[in-house]
């Protein structure tokens, strides 16, 4: 598995050196680049990230400051050549603090790092390999916990911190980010076609140029996920 990594630094160099790095560590994949946090923020709603190489001191909204804005931020990197804001980065969960210039090994070892924790954390979570055999899934919703079977789910939509699951039988809203509960769904039966929306792949009744024809809804197909879908659509 490859952690997917995007870079958020003003600095153009500070950029190409991440990712230089990133193209020399197999187990890393470079998603994005960023030149301020708001940039940022859009990526994170756009692309799949695991990762952030986050710098510090930005125009319009530091790298703290854009790290406390995040609800449920992926695993960060600080770069950076201040070392004052160690103490606070660590407060906020950073992996680690890398200070400018660093030097590949360096590097290498913050990385290593970051594979280490997801592969732990990943023990806990059914990713979309291993939950192929999984007939329901368990959610939280007003105060209950109810037993969702995967054959009645049509979509499922994000909600800023929730999902609108709809179901043949209505919906539910949950507590959860999109990226988490896609986690939890068989990827043969699920695909996720925009930032905001997962599939069931057997509920699609047609599709016509960027938009997804669903049982009382019609979903848009996102550039970022374009490519993917019909590679799974054709193969399916």
């Amino acid at each position: 598995m490859k952690l997917k990594c995007l870079v958020v630094d003003d600095e153009p160099l500070a950029q190409r050196v991440v990712e230089k790095y990133v193209g020399e560590i197999p187990f890393l994949e470079m998603v994005g680049k960023c030149s301020d946090a708001f940039e940022a923020m859009e990526s994170l709603q756009e692309l799949d990230v695991d990762l952030i190489f986050l710098d510090i001191n930005m125009p319009r909204l530091s790298g703290i400051n854009f790290l406390k804005t995040l609800k449920n931020p992926p695993l960060v990197i600080i770069t950076t050549a201040y070392t004052e804001y160690a103490l606070e980065g660590y407060e906020l969960n950073v992996l680690d603090y890398l200070k400018k210039p660093f030097s590949f090994e360096r590097f290498l070892l913050a990385a290593q790092k970051a594979q280490e924790k997801l592969m732990m954390g990943s023990k806990s979570v059914p990713n979309v390999d291993t939950a192929e055999g999984l007939e329901y899934i368990f959610v939280k919703s007003n105060k209950k916990t109810f037993n969702v079977n995967l054959d009645s789910i049509v979509y499922i939509e994000a909600l800023g911190d929730y999902v609108k699951i709809y179901t043949t039988e209505g919906h539910i809203v949950t507590y959860q980010s999109l990226k988490g509960i896609e986690k939890l769904l068989p990827s043969k039966r699920f695909y996720r076609i925009h930032k905001s929306y997962i599939v069931s792949l057997s509920r699609i009744k047609s599709i016509e140029g960027n938009m997804v024809n669903m049982p009382n809804a019609t979903l848009p197909i996102g550039n970022n996920y374009k490519q993917g879908f019909f590679q799974k659509i054709h193969s399916a």
